[in-house]
């Protein structure tokens, strides 16, 4: 089994509280993710969702709902996957999954991330779309059009995000289009995953450096090598390169099968990884564990 957990856009007001109600261990998650960061809770079980998709929000957020419905699966099912991997910032949940980063430090640590993220670029400056068709043609144009435009997500084999100045990106969208590709620009509070987030990856380092890592409990595959790492020494490296660089999901999800991955479980809100999964592994098993009923049914 590879343990999968979410990144932005998986939020909803709620999400988490039939677990808190079943299950202690889920309860217990909620409850330190309220002494760590007074004020979470309610945003997440009462919202707003405007106040929730706050960057500087939804990652805590979204940490303490995917980390909730593991520790509620696996106290319910006593089993523990071989593998895990967190899409950008559900490698900070995977981490906690395997032990290796402690809940109330990976809370603070997003928390902080995503202020950083969101004060590393002004509002209008950078700019992100997706683009369906060849990852190699994006890369190429990406490269000739000039100005700040990357990849910043390889999530399927024909879904590639881009991400950079405003200027670049619709640039390369033009270039892109003109080639027959499908772009879409996505509503977005900044360009993640490219080197405009360089003050954003700057400032974060410092806060990793003092941060205890543990032995991993299994392998958590890195976002921005697409390799399994169980060595804590490397984390702040990884983690703060993460920021400006690409999320490899398409190549960690291969390089998850080929270590002997049979079945993908989704931890946390929404279906968006599992749904990335089928189109990289369409013969893959995948499974969402994201509810009481899903914990439940689990069992079965």
């Amino acid at each position: 089994m590879a343990a999968l957990f979410p990144g932005q856009g998986s939020h909803a007001v709620g999400m988490g509280a039939d677990l808190t109600a079943a299950f202690p261990e889920a309860e217990a998650v909620y409850a330190e993710a309220e002494a760590t960061l007074p004020g979470l809770r309610a945003l997440v079980e009462e919202g707003p969702l405007e106040a929730l998709t706050l960057t500087a929000n939804q990652q805590p957020a979204l940490v303490a709902a995917s980390v909730a419905a593991y520790r509620a699966w696996q106290a319910q099912t006593g089993l523990t996957p071989a593998f895990a991997a967190g899409h950008s910032l559900g490698e900070y949940s995977a981490l906690v999954a395997a032990g290796a980063l402690d809940l109330a430090d990976a809370l603070r640590l997003t928390r902080r991330r995503g202020e950083l993220m969101q004060e590393a670029v002004p509002v209008g400056v950078g700019a992100m779309s997706a683009v369906m068709g060849d990852p190699d043609v994006v890369r190429e144009v990406c490269g000739a059009v000039g100005g700040i435009v990357q990849p910043a997500n390889f999530n399927a084999p024909t879904q590639t995000v881009i991400s950079g100045e405003k200027a670049a990106v619709d640039a390369a969208a033009a270039e892109l289009k003109g080639r027959g590709l499908k772009v879409i620009p996505l509503k977005v509070s900044a360009p993640f995953h490219c080197a405009l987030m360089q003050p954003a990856q700057d400032a974060l380092m410092p806060d990793l450096q003092a941060t205890s890592f543990a032995p991993f409990a299994f392998p958590v595959y890195a976002n921005v090598t697409a390799e399994a790492n169980s060595d804590p020494g490397t984390l702040p490296d990884l983690l703060a390169r993460q920021i400006t660089g690409s999320v490899r999901w398409v190549e960690t999800i291969r390089a998850l099968a080929d270590a002997g991955a049979e079945v993908f479980i989704e931890f946390g809100p929404g279906t968006v990884l599992t749904g990335l999964v089928k189109r990289i592994l369409p013969e893959a098993r995948t499974l969402n564990v994201g509810t009481a009923e899903q914990v439940r049914a689990f069992e079965r």
